[in-house]
């Protein structure tokens, strides 16, 4: 796995900034998870930073287009089964079954909403957001409503986590690896 190479794919298919954040993010909070798990760092977060790599360029054929691209480009079936599986139930019928899909499927759409969330902060930063901050923010529908509360909910269960265990997980680990995450977006 090399992750100079796949940053560069992403950015072939990808040209907004916004997406490259938002993969760069999956993958630096897929990292945070593999460390808990006793897992691969590089590869759960080379799965996260691949997650959306067909999504701007071919939104009608997400995760679809994606096993493609990955075949083209030397990914193995396991690698691919595990990105597509980020869209059970929306855009790819390949259920998480392996706990790094499980979470990768659950903190797809989390991260948007925290990022969301942080952008209403006056710091601009999830650094100094609380739980009790974030849970409000979930509870209103209105809020970041294009992030599926079902999706979130649904990958704590898989992961046979409380919500709100999985929110502070996640949480705690955009906190962490903000400035990371900050310093590959303005490369």
């Amino acid at each position: 796995m090399d992750r100079d190479k796949a940053l560069e794919l992403l950015k072939e298919y990808n040209k907004e900034k916004f997406h490259i954040q938002h993969a760069i993010t999956v993958e630096k909070v897929m990292e945070y998870f593999a460390e808990i798990e006793n897992e691969d760092p590089k590869y759960w977060g080379i799965v996260g930073l691949l997650h959306d790599i067909d999504f701007e360029m071919y939104p009608e054929e997400h995760c679809v287009k994606a096993i493609e691209i990955l075949e083209n480009n030397g990914y193995d079936e396991e690698f691919i089964t595990s990105v597509i599986s980020h869209g059970y139930g929306i855009c790819s019928d390949v259920k998480p079954s392996k706990k790094m899909e499980k979470i990768l499927y659950a903190v797809d759409e989390l991260t948007g909403l925290i990022f969301a969330a942080s952008l209403m902060r006056p710091s601009k930063s999830t650094k100094d957001m609380k739980l009790k901050s974030l849970k409000k923010k979930f509870k209103d529908k209105s809020f970041a409503a294009g992030c599926s509360r079902d999706t979130i909910r649904n990958g704590a269960e898989m992961l046979n986590m409380e919500l709100d265990e999985l929110l502070e997980n996640t949480l705690v680990a955009m906190q962490e690896k903000e400035d990371e995450i900050l310093s590959q977006i303005e490369k």
